[in-house]
């Protein structure tokens, strides 16, 4: 029987960067218009000025490096970087918070670190910290999704909000059917648990559909959906997911269970905010994450339980930028006290 010997890493199939980058963007693309579709034009608007300006800066860094700009450009990695942050971030935000943060995640997060593959946190998460703690209003005015809301931003309100920020009231689109001031689904739940209100209270205010969170519920399952076709694809890999959405769930079962009437449901944390966005396309980035698959189960699960203490204790009603660069700072040791043995060595040597 004849053998081939290779170089590490010992893997079947051998994607390039490029085309790992491309399955990912493609398949976060329908999360991206059914985030669309519930909260208008302005999160396509962020993603194009997002990838702009990325272009930009990978370009002029690379200039400055004096290394190969086309090549940069190619593998799409900035593509990517620009496309999570823009998904991320309020749909009306003034167009200034998606620059800053763009360049921060560029220039600051990936590039002095030494570039693709070396960069120690996740660019679009430090990107998204960095914004909500210098711009807290602009980073948590989100507009109320259509089916709820009084007053819905077409592409020229979306623009006219985006590039000349004051020039209209955006606490317009901001109101619910009602009348009232809606806030994200987590941050409604949150503030309503802080006033002594039940979770079956809050989850009977008009931004819940039996129990589930208007708009919020159906881009989490367009981003799992995303986030499936790409485990098919094999552009990642299954056990940061699993461990991130396994661990919320438990912890989130756990909590219900013993108190119900202060705790959102296994179902209401899986299906709020960022969770499958993050569990898919943010927590498995190769370069932060852990690297054995012991590793990558730790890793994912670690993200789910921080997103649960943060949410549920914490003072962020979401938690998933901060609970992955907590991860990344942590995947270093992970991967130091799970790495597989050595063939040939002992364990321990």
């Amino acid at each position: 029987m004849a053998f081939k010997i290779t170089s590490s890493p010992h893997v079947t199939k051998n994607s390039q960067t490029a085309t790992v980058m491309q399955r990912v963007i493609l398949c976060a693309l329908p999360g991206l218009v059914v985030q669309c579709v519930y909260f208008g034009w302005g999160s396509l608007i962020q993603v194009l000025l997002a990838i702009a300006v990325a272009l930009v800066a990978e370009a002029a860094v690379m200039k400055l490096r004096k290394r190969a700009v086309g090549v940069a450009l190619g593998d799409y990695s900035a593509v990517l970087t620009a496309l999570l942050l823009g998904i991320a971030i309020p749909p009306l935000a003034p167009w200034w918070v998606i620059v800053i943060g763009t360049l921060f995640a560029i220039v600051v997060v990936k590039h002095l670190y030494g570039g693709l593959g070396n960069n120690l946190f996740n660019p679009a998460m430090a990107a998204y910290v960095l914004l909500l703690i210098a711009y807290p209003v602009q980073m948590t005015t989100w507009v109320a999704p259509a089916p709820a809301a009084q007053y819905s931003p077409d592409l020229l309100a979306s623009i006219s909000q985006i590039f000349l920020p004051g020039s209209g009231d955006i606490n317009l689109f901001r109101l619910g059917i009602d009348g009232t001031t809606m806030a994200t689904p987590l941050d409604t739940m949150k503030t309503g648990l802080s006033m002594g209100l039940t979770s079956t209270e809050v989850l009977a205010k008009p931004l819940f559909d039996e129990g589930l969170s208007i708009g919020w519920f159906w881009v989490n399952m367009a981003y799992l959906a995303g986030g499936l076709v790409m485990l098919k694809l094999g552009a990642i890999r299954w056990q940061i997911s699993t461990g991130m959405l396994a661990a919320l769930f438990i912890c989130s079962g756990i909590g219900f269970m013993m108190n119900p009437d202060t705790h959102g449901s296994p179902v209401f944390h899986l299906f709020s905010g960022a969770t499958m966005l993050a569990a898919f396309f943010i927590a498995t980035d190769p370069v932060t994450a852990a690297t054995s698959n012991r590793g990558r189960l730790i890793f994912g699960a670690l993200i789910g339980v921080l997103v649960y203490v943060i949410r549920q204790y914490g003072g962020y009603p979401d938690a998933v930028a901060f609970a992955v660069l907590l991860a990344n700072l942590c995947a270093p040791l992970i991967d130091y006290y799970v790495r597989p043995r050595t063939y040939g060595h002992r364990s321990g040597n």
